[in-house]
């Protein structure tokens, strides 16, 4: 595993055995911007641990502030993002919702639709589809 699949990984999913976290902490001394950039992005977790929406909106303010003023150019522009998209972000503490699931039944479908290239039946598509929908919600019920 290279280094930058490791400062993506969450520190409760660093892998003992491949020495990940001794790896990470060699990387971060190395490079002050790299710790940064690190530190913010497990600061913004945080985001979502935020008791409400003012607590949640004043905590993102704090981090876009933070983030525009580290003099990192990419973190600058991730923060610009996520002020653009405040509004949506922070809608979360009114619907707490995740599109986790629809995003693995659209994986899904992807694979089907890779699998079936070549084929022009689009009505059994439709089918599998449906068959993808009625499974997922049989264990569910």
């Amino acid at each position: 595993m290279t280094q930058q699949l490791i400062l993506l990984k969450n520190p409760e999913n660093l892998n003992k055995e491949r020495n990940e976290r001794h790896r990470l902490d060699e990387a971060l001394q190395i490079n002050k911007p790299l710790a940064t950039g690190y530190y913010m992005k497990e600061d913004l977790r945080q985001l979502w641990s935020q008791k409400n929406k003012e607590k949640a909106d004043t905590f993102l303010e704090d981090w876009i502030a933070r983030a525009q003023s580290s003099g990192i150019r990419i973190l600058q522009k991730f923060a610009n993002t996520l002020a653009a998209h405040r509004t949506g972000i922070l809608a979360y503490y009114d619907f707490p919702i995740s599109t986790g699931p629809l995003e693995g039944t659209n994986n899904k479908i992807k694979t089907m639709k890779r699998q079936a290239y070549g084929f022009r039946d689009i009505e059994f598509f439709k089918l599998k589809i449906l068959g993808i929908h009625k499974a997922k919600y049989a264990l569910v019920g």
